[in-house]
């Protein structure tokens, strides 16, 4: 099953380019977008079947599928459903000679970008390309973002946790000092190092990073 990872088909490393994977069984037409994502600087990968796409890694820098919607063995839209089920998050773009709107309607709703029928311009091709690897790129910062908020706030001491979560519910260092029975400058402490550990610089900095982590008032525990 296709993977995430950082080598091409080819393996050869993106060296951080961007990478358009393209899925047809019509070697001219894989052939011929090629050309045309490598004359923008992209780096492609070509494949003729599903199969030999899930026998390599996912590329591990913004990307994004072309994927015709004819293909031996499997239609294109179960395909894109298969790397849904599998953790494959990479926009797709369908193109097809056989399109029709159940088909598009189908596929725009499983998440797909764009749906092109066959013969497109290079430049809608090129423009829907872009778009999915932009939001590819997005979706990658965000969730690199998540992770290191989630890292930081493992590093947190379980005190330093119950501490954040009375804070970001709203209630004052003596208020805190009185829940859990500690003095107020040994909440101020523990507030402080919280604080510098989530690498927040303000309250409300602190309070949403508390909202994206779900953090709870410990008084509704």
């Amino acid at each position: 099953m296709i993977r995430q990872g950082s080598k091409s088909s080819g393996g050869e490393e993106p060296s951080g380019k961007r990478v358009v994977v393209v899925v047809d069984d019509d070697a001219g037409i894989r052939e011929s977008l090629g050309s045309l994502f490598r004359s923008v600087d992209l780096h492609v990968e070509l494949f003729g079947s599903p199969a030999d796409l899930l026998a390599r890694p996912a590329p591990d820098v913004p990307s994004c599928i072309v994927l015709d919607v004819r293909l031996p063995g499997i239609s294109g839209l179960d395909f894109q459903q298969q790397l849904a089920c599998a953790g494959v998050h990479l926009p797709v773009i369908f193109m097809t000679g056989h399109g029709d709107i159940p088909m598009s309607v189908r596929a725009m709703k499983a998440g797909a970008v764009d749906f092109l029928a066959k013969p497109f311009r290079d430049q809608d091709m090129l423009d829907a390309v872009m778009s999915a690897i932009e939001r590819d790129a997005l979706r990658r910062r965000e969730l690199a973002a998540e992770t290191d908020l989630k890292a930081r706030y493992a590093s947190l001491t379980a005190r330093e946790r119950e501490v954040m979560g009375y804070v970001t519910a709203g209630l004052m260092n003596k208020q805190v000092a009185g829940e859990i029975g500690l003095s107020e400058i040994t909440v101020k402490i523990h507030r402080g190092s919280a604080m510098r550990k989530m690498n927040a610089k303000s309250l409300a900095e602190l309070v949403r990073m508390a909202q994206a982590l779900g953090v709870t008032d410990p008084r509704s525990s």
